[in-house]
């Protein structure tokens, strides 16, 4: 189990700027061990500028990072598992060559990382292609073994950013299916995305920044429960424009069937019913916590820049 008091990553008022845009704007954030984490925000929130300063690839203005890992190591980076945005292989390499390769930056020797390249290619459905070079294969194939390059040398903390994207849906599931392996084994994952359906289905905890500044964070629970149950959820054939016009209704997000309504907190469902009915075709409905992406739109629309925001 997760020990809270003893997270693996601290991050105390880090803050950059370039020229005279904050990127980041005096982050805090603690990663408790063993958990997944998300680090969630629309593009250009400041996601990615963070995750380079908690690798040292960019230094914070200011501001403290501080790991707490149970191995030893020279230099900490050594522990972690970082899986960039933009990707890049060696494209002239063989799958084995490239990731024997990148094993021995880790300080793993071929000996050891062997067995467990060829474990990690027979799960991605890789083996076939194992002496096959990388420029052969499909963006999707490259970004598995960039990520088996990844947990090769088994990290107590792998950073993703935005790890699922371009793959389809079979893949995706698939390496949804390999995090929550790494987490059952003592892998703590900081898992960075836009994409809210995805942060809700594997996060333990997450930080949701946006114009570089936290706007939310805790447990995902304790998140969405801060929102109450105020959501009410029809499946039928409504116009948005009249369940908006409904006493009580706050706010309404249609996708084709589906009508995801905002309600006050003062707001009677059952009273409701018979006006909701007489505006369509009703097959079904659901009163529930609001999903992540409701919360995500509602506190970016609340976090509305104003003039001199970004000056640091």
């Amino acid at each position: 189990m997760t020990n809270e008091s003893e997270p693996i990553l601290q991050l105390q008022n880090i803050r950059k700027v370039f020229d005279s845009v904050v990127a980041v704007r005096d982050l805090s954030l603690t990663v408790p061990r063993g958990s997944i984490y998300g680090l969630i925000g629309p593009n250009g929130a400041g996601k990615t500028t963070t995750i380079r300063m908690l690798l040292n690839i960019i230094g914070p203005d200011s501001g403290t990072v501080t790991y707490n890992f149970k191995r030893q190591s020279e230099d900490p980076v050594d522990l972690i598992g970082y899986l960039p945005e933009e990707r890049g292989l060696i494209k002239k390499m063989t799958l084995e060559d490239v990731l024997v390769f990148l094993a021995e930056i880790k300080s793993v020797p071929p000996a050891e990382s062997k067995p467990k390249i060829d474990q990690w290619l027979e799960r991605m459905g890789l083996i076939d292609w194992k002496k096959r070079k990388v420029q052969e294969l499909s963006k999707g194939m490259q970004q598995k073994v960039q990520f088996i390059s990844t947990v090769l040398h088994e990290p107590e903390l792998l950073v993703l950013d935005e790890l699922f994207s371009g793959l389809d849906p079979v893949n995706t599931e698939l390496l949804k299916d390999i995090i929550l392996d790494l987490k059952k084994s003592g892998t703590t994952i900081l898992f960075s995305t836009h994409v809210m359906e995805q942060a809700e289905k594997i996060c333990d905890y997450l930080c949701m920044i946006n114009h570089g500044e936290k706007v939310l964070d805790g447990p995902l629970t304790e998140v969405k429960g801060r929102f109450g149950s105020n959501t009410l959820v029809l499946n039928g054939e409504f116009s948005s424009d009249a369940l908006r016009g409904l006493p009580g209704v706050q706010e309404v997000r249609s996708d084709r069937l589906r009508h995801e309504i905002r309600l006050a907190d003062n707001a009677d469902v059952h009273a409701m019913l018979p006006a909701i009915i007489s505006l369509g075709r009703l097959d079904g409905f659901e009163r529930m916590q609001p999903s992540l992406n409701e919360i995500f739109l509602t506190m970016v629309e609340r976090d509305t820049p104003v003039a001199g925001r970004q000056q640091p």
